[in-house]
């Protein structure tokens, strides 16, 4: 991979977490992303399940204030994200996808209700994708590409391998 493609990648993972779109990834991105995930799916906040998205989100907040918030002011710039979060995704893609499974987990219980079955479908992944930025024409078909084992449900094991996978991106001259 040569470094504009690199440069392209870790900007979209960071355009990923920075929801509102002003320049810097802080708790209010996660609370956005909480808030979006429980509108999508008619969930209260107020619920067993609101709270433990939102529980999520702070913890997923946290773990990325901790690998990427150099100066502690309590946002991750895009250079901090470059510079901390994107070379320890590289490092270590499986141990970020930890910081996100509290929230993660509590995604896909909320995507999940009513379904029955472990994990989610495809259909409901693809409308946490979408309300949490990717592209329409993009969700189904990244949703359906979660289901790696066939079985017409998406596992909590295969959004992670999948998050780390995506967040995993190899340096220019790896």
């Amino acid at each position: 991979m040569d470094s504009a493609e690199y440069e392209r990648k870790i900007a979209a993972r960071f355009a990923t977490f920075d929801q509102d779109g002003n320049g810097y990834i802080d708790r209010e991105d996660f609370s956005a992303a909480a808030k979006s995930v429980l509108a999508e799916f008619g969930t209260t906040a107020r619920s067993d399940k609101g709270q433990a998205v939102f529980n999520g989100a702070e913890a997923f907040w946290q773990g990325m204030a901790g690998i990427a918030d150099v100066d502690g002011d309590q946002r991750v710039t895009r250079e901090e994200f470059i510079t901390g979060a994107a070379k320890r995704l590289r490092d270590n893609p499986r141990r970020f996808a930890e910081i996100a499974r509290p929230f993660l987990h509590a995604v896909i219980a909320v995507a999940a209700d009513g379904e029955g079955g472990a994990g989610t479908t495809p259909s409901a992944a693809a409308r946490v994708l979408r309300v949490l930025g990717t592209a329409p024409e993009l969700a189904e078909g990244v949703a359906a590409a979660l289901d790696a084992d066939g079985d017409g449900r998406i596992s909590e094991d295969e959004i992670l391998a999948a998050f780390a996978g995506y967040c995993g991106v190899a340096a220019p001259d790896a």
